[in-house]
């Protein structure tokens, strides 16, 4: 499987960058990673990270923003799996392994719950509007009854199969919210399995990328995009298996 990861190098982010690369070393299952650089200089890359032979680097010539650097590294991805994950956050030591044992030849994703990593160390857990267990394609979206409601699923917690991802688009075009358009995507297109236990931590600090200090301005048109998205696939199929 592979870990897609955007980044663009920032100093404050480094120590947290290479927390994750150390959360990737503690897996219990083989794994590689894609860490696309986003018009960020290679040669400030961590020397450990550098020299992890498991870790690809895709280093783009300029900054295209997070949506488009992660569906330029999702091409690159050569494993049957594929998640997603951010440069500043971890993944609990199980999370890869226990989502692959839970997949069957049925199933195109697996996920899991997410924990708030808090700045004194401390975790919060996160259980999105989905239930745990059984899900076909297209349920997950019908717990996102509103574009303003909060999200049914956690789009880093997901475990896809790679032509899955593909498939349903990767993260879309927006400049932010584009994991929304992921997880709705995926979800819709083929069956999965929502694990009652977390498999990822989302770290809270104030050099957080996704809510800069414009993010109000375009979060809702965002929300809206993919709703509509993840709303017009279901019925799309829902219409087609009725006829």
């Amino acid at each position: 499987m592979t870990v897609v990861i955007a980044t663009q190098l920032r100093p404050d982010r480094l120590p947290y960058l290479q927390e994750m690369h150390a959360s990737l070393a503690r897996q219990t299952v083989p794994w590689e990673a894609v860490l696309v650089l986003d018009g960020a200089d290679p040669d400030r890359l961590p020397p450990t990270i550098a020299a992890d032979r498991r870790v690809r680097t895709l280093a783009l010539p300029r900054p295209v923003g997070a949506a488009c650097a992660r569906n330029l590294g999702l091409s690159e991805v050569r494993t049957e799996f594929v998640n997603w994950a951010d440069d500043d956050d971890v993944l609990p030591d199980w999370s890869l392994g226990v989502r692959l044992d839970a997949f069957t030849d049925r199933l195109g994703w697996v996920a899991g719950y997410s924990e708030d990593l808090l700045p004194d160390g401390t975790t919060r857990l996160w259980e999105c509007p989905t239930p745990p267990g059984f899900h076909d394609a297209g349920d997950v979206v019908t717990y996102w009854p509103r574009p303003q409601d909060t999200i049914p699923i956690g789009p880093t917690t997901i475990l896809a199969r790679t032509r899955l991802m593909r498939a349903a688009g990767g993260m879309g075009g927006l400049v932010q919210g584009e994991d929304y358009m992921a997880a709705v995507g995926v979800t819709a297109l083929a069956p999965g399995v929502l694990l009652p236990l977390p498999v990822y931590k989302y770290r809270k600090h104030e050099g957080q990328m996704t809510q800069g200090a414009r993010y109000d301005e375009l979060e809702l048109a965002a929300r809206r995009h993919a709703h509509a998205f993840g709303h017009a696939l279901r019925n799309t199929f829902v219409a087609a298996r009725a006829a």
